[in-house]
C-alpha cells in the first residue's frame, strides 16, 4: 500500500507549484488584514512545506474528508491554522475563499484554532501548544493496534488499515513538557508511521527562542530512539523545498522508527520588514507591510484575496485526481481483505456502527451484597468482563495499574516487535503509559479519533491535574475517553495531603462535557461502566472516581435499598426506612441525604439512626451530577422533592459545587481543606466526615 500514492518526491516542483505557495502567503496576509489580528508570519513562511506535504507525500480524498484509508495530518501548532485553511481549500475540500475572507469570525469554518469536527479536513483540536504532537502519537499507536485487530498477518506497508501521520509543528510544541513524554514514548514504541516536521524558525512572542532555550533538539530526538534529519535554509532564504522533499522520503520510507525533520525557517520570508521578528508571530502585518510582500511575489498589491480561478481549478482538479487514484487503489485493497476475512469484516462493521456485541448486556459483573469491595477494584472486575465482549478496549494505566486495577487478564502488552519484554506484541492490548499523564490523556484522544477504538488510561485522583489541558480538549471534542482516577479521597489514608484529592472532583466537574461518576458500591461501579460503554453512553468523556478502601455492596431492591441499575439515571433514592404503616407515611421524606463514593455508607448508617428517631431520612446516592442534571424536572423532583428543604450533601471533598442542590437551608459536609497523614478511619473522624455528623445535621435542621 505504499506504492503509487504516498511518496511522489520524484515529481518536478512546476510552475503551478510555485504559484499555489505565493497564492498560500497572499492569502494568510489578506486573511489576518482582514480580520485585524491573527498569527500570519508562520503561515506566510510555512506556505511551502505545507504544499509539499499534502501534494507530495500526504495520502487524502478532498471528495471525502473522513476516508477511512486517509493519512493524518496535524497542524499541532494551531495558532497558523491558516497554514491548514489555505491547503483544504487549494486541494478542494468544501472551503471557499468567503470563508477564509471570515477567518477568526464568529460562526465561520476557519477559527482561529482549527476544531475537529467543525471544519472538514480537521483531524484534531489544537491551539494548546503540544497537544497536537502528543494527540498524534495517539493516532499512530490506534493505527497499529487496529492494523493488529483487523489484519495483523500483513507483511509491512500492504494492508489497507496501514497510514501513515504526518505532523507540523513549532518551537513552542517542542518546548512544552507534553512533547518530551509523547518523544520518549513514541521512541520506545518505534513507531514508524509518525512523520513529525519542526518549524525551526527561532522566535517566539518574546523574541528569538534563545531567551528561554539551548538545547540541541535533534539530540534530544536521537536520544529518543527517532530518525532525526536537518534541512537548512535555501539561498534565498527561503525553506529548502528540495532538501525537505528528500528528507520526507526518507521519513516516509522509514518504518522502524518515528522521524522528526528539523525544518530551518525564517518567519515571516518574504516580507519586508518582518522577517525574524517576534511581532510578526502574532500580529497583522499591516497595510503597508502587505502591499511592499505582494510587489516582492509579483502579485498586483491593490488586490485581496485575488486568486486565479484557472489555478484554483487546476490545483483542486490534481488534487482530487490524485486523491480518487489513490482511492480506487485502497477500495481494491480493500475489497481482497474483506473477502478474504470474512470475521474481520463483521468486526470493522461493528466498531464503525458503533455497535455491541449481543452478549455484552448479559456480560455485566453482579456483586454479591453484604460483601466489602473497594470501587476500584470492582471497576477492575467489570473492566476485564467488559474487555472479554469488546475488543476495542484497550489501554493501561501510568504506571500504576497493580492500584488502579486497569490490567485486562491475561493480555499482552502494547510493545514493538523488537521489544525483549514478555508478552510485547505491536497490537496488545495493554498500554505501559509510564509515568506520563499528560501524555497519556493527549493520546488517548488521538486513540479515539480514529473512530474505532475506545482508549482508557488510569492514575490516582489527584494526578488528574496533570491531566487536565488534555482532558479538556477531549471534552471539547465530544471524545469517547475514559478515565480510571482511584484513591479519591482522604480515604486512602497514610500517604498524606499530595496525594488525597480534596478539590478535583469540583473542578472537574466545572468543565463542560465531562462526566465525572463517583459509584458508591460496586453494583453501582459495574452498571455505570455498562453505561458509559453501552449503547446509551456518553458522547463525550468520562472520569470515574473510585475507591482505596473498600465498601459495603448494598442490597439491591430489599430492605429499603433501591435498585443499582437506577444509578444510570445519575441520582437515585438508594436508601430510605421502611414504614410500619406505608399508607400512613407521608410523601416526602423529612430530610434528604446526597451523597456519592465512599460517604454513601456514611448516609445510610445515619440514615437508620435517624429512622430510630422517628426521623424519615432519604438516601439518594448521586454518582454522576451530569447524568441527573439531563433527567427531566420530573425525575429529579421525584428523588429529591422540591418541598423539602432540609437536605445535606455528604462528600470527601469541598462542597462548592452541591450548593444548587442543597441550598440555602442545607448543610454540605466535606472536606474544606488538605488532608493529612493518618489512617482513613482516622481522618474520617477528625474531618467530621461521619455517620453521627450527618445524623446530628439532619437533627438540626429537624430543630432538634
Amino acid at each position: 500500500m505504499t506504492s503509487t500514492y504516498v511518496q511522489h518526491a520524484h515529481i518536478p516542483w512546476t510552475e503551478d507549484d510555485q504559484r499555489a505557495v505565493t497564492t498560500a502567503r497572499v492569502l494568510a496576509m489578506d486573511a489576518v488584514q482582514e480580520a485585524g489580528h491573527g498569527h500570519p508570519g508562520t503561515a506566510v513562511s510555512l506556505a511551502p512545506a505545507a504544499h509539499l506535504i499534502f501534494r507530495r507525500f500526504l495520502r487524502h480524498d478532498p471528495a471525502d474528508p473522513r476516508w477511512r484509508g486517509r493519512d493524518r495530518f496535524v497542524l499541532s501548532c494551531g495558532h497558523s491554522s491558516l497554514t491548514l485553511y489555505i491547503q483544504l481549500y487549494l486541494a478542494g475540500y468544501p472551503l471557499t475563499l468567503d470563508d477564509l475572507r471570515a477567518y477568526r469570525k464568529r460562526g465561520s469554518l476557519t477559527p482561529a484554532h482549527p476544531e475537529w469536527g467543525h471544519t472538514p479536513g480537521v483531524e484534531t483540536t489544537t491551539g494548546p501548544l503540544g497537544q497536537g504532537i502528543a494527540t498524534a502519537v495517539g493516532m499512530a499507536m490506534g493505527a497499529r493496534r487496529e492494523r493488529g485487530l483487523l489484519d495483523p498477518d500483513a507483511p509491512e506497508g500492504t494492508s489497507p488499515f496501514d497510514h501513515r501521520v504526518f505532523v507540523l509543528c513549532s518551537d513552542g510544541d517542542i518546548q512544552e513538557g507534553i512533547s518530551a513524554e509523547a518523544g520518549s514514548f513514541a521512541g520506545h514504541q518505534r513507531l514508524g508511521n509518525l512523520v513529525v516536521v519542526y518549524d525551526d524558525n527561532r522566535i517566539s512572542i518574546e523574541g528569538s527562542t534563545e531567551l528561554a532555550t539551548s538545547e540541541d533538539v535533534g539530540a534530544r530526538y536521537e536520544a529518543y530512539g527517532w530518525h532525526v534529519r536537518r534541512v537548512g535554509l535555501a539561498a534565498d532564504g527561503d525553506i529548502d523545498v528540495s532538501d525537505l522533499s528528500r528528507a520526507l522520503e526518507e521519513a516516509a520510507a522509514e518504518t522502524t522508527r518515528p522521524s522528526i525533520i528539523l525544518m530551518r525557517s525564517i518567519i515571516s520570508w518574504p516580507v519586508p520588514g518582518a522577517q525574524n521578528t517576534a511581532k510578526s508571530h502574532g500580529s497583522a502585518l499591516g497595510a503597508d507591510a502587505v502591499r511592499a510582500a505582494k510587489s516582492v511575489l509579483g502579485v498586483n498589491p491593490d488586490t485581496a484575496f485575488d486568486v486565479s480561478a484557472d489555478l484554483h481549478e487546476r490545483l483542486t482538479s490534481a488534487a482530487r485526481a490524485v486523491g480518487s487514484a489513490a482511492r480506487r487503489e485502497w477500495d481494491a485493497a480493500f475489497d481482497a481483505w474483506a473477502r478474504g476475512n470474512p470475521d474481520g469484516r463483521a468486526l470493522l462493521d461493528r466498531l464503525t456502527a458503533k455497535g455491541l456485541p449481543a452478549a455484552f448486556e448479559d456480560a455485566r459483573p453482579v456483586f454479591a451484597a453484604d460483601t466489602r469491595v473497594a470501587t476500584r477494584k470492582a471497576f477492575g472486575r467489570a473492566l476485564n468482563a467488559a474487555a472479554a465482549e469488546l475488543p476495542e478496549l484497550w489501554g493501561g494505566s501510568s504506571d500504576l495499574g497493580e492500584s488502579n486495577n486497569t490490567t485486562v487478564e491475561g493480555s499482552s502488552s502494547f510493545l514493538p516487535a523488537s521489544s525483549a519484554q514478555p508478552g510485547a506484541d505491536p497490537a496488545g492490548r495493554t498500554v505501559h503509559w509510564g509515568i506520563r499523564e499528560h501524555f497519556m490523556a493527549a493520546a488517548m484522544n488521538g486513540i479515539a479519533l480514529s473512530g474505532l477504538s475506545r482508549p482508557y488510561g488510569g492514575t490516582f485522583l489527584v494526578f488528574s491535574d496533570y491531566m487536565r489541558p488534555a482532558v479538556r480538549l477531549a471534552a471539547l471534542m465530544k471524545l469517547p475517553t475514559l478515565y480510571v482516577w482511584t484513591h479519591d479521597s482522604i480515604g486512602l489514608g497514610e500517604d498524606g495531603p499530595t496525594h488525597q484529592p480534596v478539590e478535583h472532583l469540583a473542578s472537574l466537574r466545572a468543565i463542560p462535557g465531562l462526566d465525572i461518576v463517583r459509584p458508591g458500591d460496586a453494583n453501582e461501579t459495574a452498571v455505570t461502566l455498562w453505561k458509559v460503554l453501552g449503547a446509551a453512553g456518553s458522547a463525550g468523556p468520562t472520569g470515574f472516581s473510585l475507591s482505596r478502601q473498600d465498601l459495603p455492596v448494598f442490597p439491591d431492591g430489599t430492605d429499603g435499598f433501591g435498585s443499582a441499575a437506577e444509578a444510570v439515571r445519575g441520582g437515585y433514592v438508594r436508601y430510605e426506612a421502611p414504614v410500619a404503616d406505608p399508607s400512613a407515611a407521608p410523601s416526602d421524606p423529612d430530610v434528604v441525604v446526597i451523597a456519592t463514593g465512599s460517604e454513601v455508607e456514611l448516609a445510610v448508617t445515619a440514615a437508620r439512626a435517624l429512622a430510630a428517631d422517628g426521623i424519615r431520612a432519604r438516601v439518594v446516592s448521586m454518582p454522576c451530577r451530569e447524568w441527573f442534571d439531563a433527567q427531566d424536572a420530573a425525575y429529579r423532583d421525584s428523588v429529591i422533592p422540591p418541598a423539602v428543604r432540609r437536605r445535606i450533601a455528604v462528600e470527601a471533598g469541598v462542597g462548592q459545587g452541591w450548593y444548587d442542590l442543597i441550598g440555602l437551608d442545607g448543610r454540605s459536609i466535606g472536606v474544606q481543606e488538605f488532608g493529612a497523614s493518618a489512617s482513613a478511619a482516622e481522618l474520617y473522624e477528625h474531618f467530621g466526615l461521619t455517620a453521627d455528623a450527618v445524623a446530628s445535621a439532619a437533627r438540626e435542621l429537624m430543630g432538634g
